[in-house]
């Protein structure tokens, strides 16, 4: 497995990823619209540049790490382009893609970055996601960016000891999302 940056050739495959991530999608059709609108499209679409794959022996992508690097740059894009395409009579939807926004609004001045990752379950627990994290930040340090995060559902323990034992910090819980942080300008060891 290798870690790759993210190309256009790779959209189907991101997409797929996103609804299976834990397990065979058996979503109907107007939620799958909702979760690849709200935590996928934007990313590959708007911003490919601060997306990575794990990739396999045939590059087929197996997994990714996608990122909006600047929350202030994103959201008015979020807002105006692609809450748009989750449709008016769905509100429950539109209001849960906005929501999405609040945590990350709340903690950008420290954390102007956010991601969102997921592997294929048959290639989780191989270290592809520490793999993953591990370029993005290489990226964004890189890119002089000091901080990123991300919310995770509250019941996912698998996901919130993946970023504990990573070095993300807890920053609060609300309803049923935990947000993390991590400084991309301190060595990861410092990051407690």
């Amino acid at each position: 497995m290798r870690i790759r940056p993210y190309e256009p050739k790779d959209a189907d495959a991101v997409r797929f990823i996103c609804l299976n991530s834990e397990g065979p999608c058996d979503l109907n059709e107007a939620e799958q619209h909702y979760i690849l609108t709200t935590y996928c499209d934007y990313y590959i679409e708007t911003e490919p540049q601060n997306c990575f794959v794990a990739a396999d022996e045939d590059d087929r992508a197996v997994g990714y790490v996608i990122c909006a690097e600047d929350f202030d740059a994103y959201r008015p894009v979020f807002l105006r382009e692609y809450l748009p395409r989750i449709p008016a009579e769905r509100l429950s939807f539109r209001f849960g893609a906005r929501g999405s926004t609040v945590m990350q609004n709340q903690y950008k001045a420290a954390y102007p970055a956010h991601l969102h990752i997921d592997v294929l379950p048959e290639y989780q627990r191989h270290g592809l996601g520490r793999r993953m994290v591990d370029a993005l930040l290489a990226h964004l340090r890189a890119k002089g960016i000091p901080g990123v995060m991300l919310t995770v559902g509250t019941g996912n323990r698998v996901g919130r000891s993946f970023y504990e034992k990573y070095g993300f910090t807890f920053l609060e819980t609300r309803g049923g999302d935990t947000a993390y942080g991590l400084r991309t300008d301190r060595n990861r060891n410092d990051v407690r």
